[in-house]
């Protein structure tokens, strides 16, 4: 594999066309996504003050992942990846125009919010298994690391703008306008999107088995994996032990910190300047040697961070361990989807990347339901340090796996042939 050093790795995969496109696109329809997904989180709270519904609205948006997105793993290995991208896009900007037609009608309530959060939460689970398995194919093997490090640091760059304008926007003109600019960001990715190409079709021969025995293939191969399966636990301890702090961040700003939608948004976008450097440090690496340690250690920082935002009731150290949080979850996540991206078969990547898709957005929905009805009793500081000691157990249990990881993980095509 190719090494690249600082910001040549970043240059590199820019100068991919494809992948220069559909990264234009990402970053503009990513800001509008992550100001709705706020202005839901907020409009779900006001609807009902709540940690219990605030928790079902999560689960609406993150649920369908779990269930569907082993599914969408296989549609991913046998259509047109790029197709499949940019339909699920199609119908996220429908679904922010219905939204934006009912807030500025005022006929939006907790139930359309549900409604309309579980149809976009069944959208994103092929959406997730499309782009996972799409990105690798838009350029040369050697610029994967740093286009999935790239891809992470647009998705945390726009976790930062799109909260704060979202933040201003409810406080000073109302809901209606975020989910508007959600629609209209969407139409400028499609527009990118049309432009981008893949360089390879890695669907793999047309199969006379059922969808259902396809996934159970993937399900499988990823149990087998001596790499993948302990990276998956790893991916489980961060999407239900640190990822649902975040998700949970609208109850904590107003019960523990006292601020408004505006303080929220400010809250989000710490997390996301941790997650955004995080995320341009992979990047410029531009290799997947070290990074099975490196998630590791993620491991460890998210569980002491979590551990130190649950015992702080002022603003302030909220703020700075909320960058630390956002930095581990983007270490640890993006870390391992780009070992898993490197390790796994090509005709299979779709499936196993789906499972990855499933567990770090199929988590938090699981650790948001449980954190939010715990915080009903507990407080929302204890509830979600119950996060810190499920990944304080991942983490003594996964430094025993470590050196079998890299050795399954951080291969090159060339070393694993000559292997």
């Amino acid at each position: 594999m190719a090494h690249f050093s600082k910001l040549d790795a970043i240059a590199a995969a820019l100068r991919q066309r494809n992948f220069a496109w559909y990264f234009a696109g990402s970053g503009i329809g990513l800001i509008g996504i992550w100001a709705q997904r706020l202005t839901v989180s907020w409009l779900a709270w006001e609807f009902t003050k709540s940690g219990f519904w605030l928790g079902v609205v999560v689960t609406a948006d993150l649920l369908p992942t779990v269930i569907l997105t082993p599914i969408a793993g296989v549609v991913a290995d046998r259509v047109n990846r790029h197709r499949m991208m940019f339909i699920t896009q199609f119908l996220g900007m429908l679904q922010a125009f219905v939204l934006a037609m009912l807030a500025f009608t005022g006929f939006l309530n907790i139930w359309w919010l549900i409604f309309l959060t579980l149809f976009i939460g069944i959208v994103w689970a092929f959406n997730t298994a499309a782009r996972l398995s799409m990105v690798p194919n838009l350029m040369a093997h050697e610029h994967v690391p740093s286009a999935v490090a790239m891809d992470s640091a647009i998705y945390n760059l726009a976790r930062f703008i799109g909260p704060m304008l979202a933040g201003y926007l409810i406080a000073s003109v109302g809901v209606g306008i975020t989910f508007l600019i959600n629609a209209l960001t969407f139409t400028f990715f499609l527009a990118c999107l049309s432009k981008a190409r893949m360089v390879r079709d890695e669907r793999g021969a047309r199969s006379t088995a059922n969808i259902l025995v396809q996934s159970t293939e993937g399900i499988r191969y990823a149990v087998k994996h001596p790499g993948i399966r302990p990276v998956l636990v790893l991916i489980i301890a961060l999407a239900i032990g640190l990822k649902p702090v975040l998700e949970l961040l609208a109850g904590v700003a107003d019960t523990v910190y006292e601020i408004g939608p505006a303080g929220l948004g400010n809250l989000m976008a710490a997390a996301a300047i941790g997650a955004t450097l995080a995320a341009t440090w992979l990047a410029q690496r531009g290799t997947v040697r070290g990074m099975t340690n490196i998630v590791v250690r993620a491991l460890l920082m998210g569980t002491i961070s979590v551990f130190a935002f649950t015992a702080t009731k002022s603003i302030l150290f909220g703020l700075i361990f909320a960058i630390f949080i956002g930095a581990a979850i983007v270490i640890g996540g993006t870390g391992t989807q780009t070992l898993m991206q490197n390790a796994v078969d090509g005709a299979m990547r779709g499936r196993v990347m789906s499972l990855y898709g499933m567990v770090y957005r199929g988590g938090p929905a699981f650790g948001a339901l449980l954190m939010g009805s715990l915080a009903e009793l507990v407080g929302f500081q204890a509830a979600l340090a119950c996060g810190g000691v499920l990944c304080a157990g991942v983490f003594i249990w996964i430094t025993s796996q470590r050196n079998k990881m890299e050795n399954s993980l951080e291969l090159g095509p060339a070393e694993k042939k000559r292997n």
